[in-house]
This record gives C-alpha cells, structure tokens and sequence, in this order.
C-alpha cells in the first residue's frame, strides 16, 4: 500500500501556504458531492473533517479516488485522529494534516505497525480495487 503522507499540525501553516504556491488546490466542503465540481487542473483537494464523529469527508474521498479517478493528492484536515488513519488511507487520502493534540511519531508507528491494514483482506478499497484474497 503506498504510504500516506502525514502533516503535524504545528507545520499547518507552512504546508498550506506551500501548497497554495505550488499546486492548483480545491477545497471541498462536506456538503459538497465531489461529482458536481469540476477537476480539470487540479493537482491537490482538501477534505475537511469539521468534527471526528462526521464521515462525510470519507465518501468524498472513496468518489474522487475510485469513482472519478482523480489521481493527484487528496488531503484530510480538521478533526483529524490517528485512529482514522488507516480507514483514511483505505478512502483514497494520501495525505492527512494531524489536529493539535495528534503526536506525529506516534501516527507514522501506527501506520507502520500496520502496513496494509488488512481489514480490508475480504473486501476491496479506493487503493485495492479487488480483495486482497484475489488474484491479480
């Protein structure tokens, strides 16, 4: 599985007026249907997570990576939690900015810990469109 790129929050700041700068950069607000936008041009998507407790960002992602195809970077930020991390990565997220109180090498050993995050293995995911369990 490709790793996803992890941001602390402390460095927010600096990553965003970075991608600002150099990519053409959506923001995407949850009441959106990524469906409706268009996406020529643009290479980076914010997903916001106003609250841990709301998914909505994960549909979003699963539509842009899987169904729209959408292959540049999609970025998970607000309420972001370590526990969400894999689940974001199986999404189609390839980067997520930490919130505030999320230690950044506590989140890169979990997702170390777990390569691949096998939960997955009887069902296929925005990364791995077929089950693990089949054969390529």
């Amino acid at each position: 599985m490709i790793a996803m790129k992890l941001i602390a929050a402390r460095a927010r700041i600096d990553w965003a007026t970075g991608q600002n700068d150099a990519q053409n950069t959506l923001k995407i607000a949850n009441s959106d249907d990524p469906r409706d936008v268009s996406l020529a041009g643009v290479e980076s998507i914010e997903l916001d997570f106003p609250k841990f407790t709301d998914g909505r960002a994960f549909s979003q992602a699963f539509l842009l990576s899987r169904r729209l195809g959408f292959k540049g970077e999609i970025v998970a930020t607000g309420d972001v939690l370590i526990d969400q991390l894999a689940q974001m990565q199986r999404s189609g997220f390839t980067t997520a900015v930490l919130r505030d109180d999320q230690p950044l090498d506590v989140a890169e050993r979990v997702l170390t810990a777990y390569p691949g995050f096998d939960v997955g293995a009887y069902q296929g995911d925005a990364v791995h469109v077929s089950p693990h369990f089949v054969e390529a």
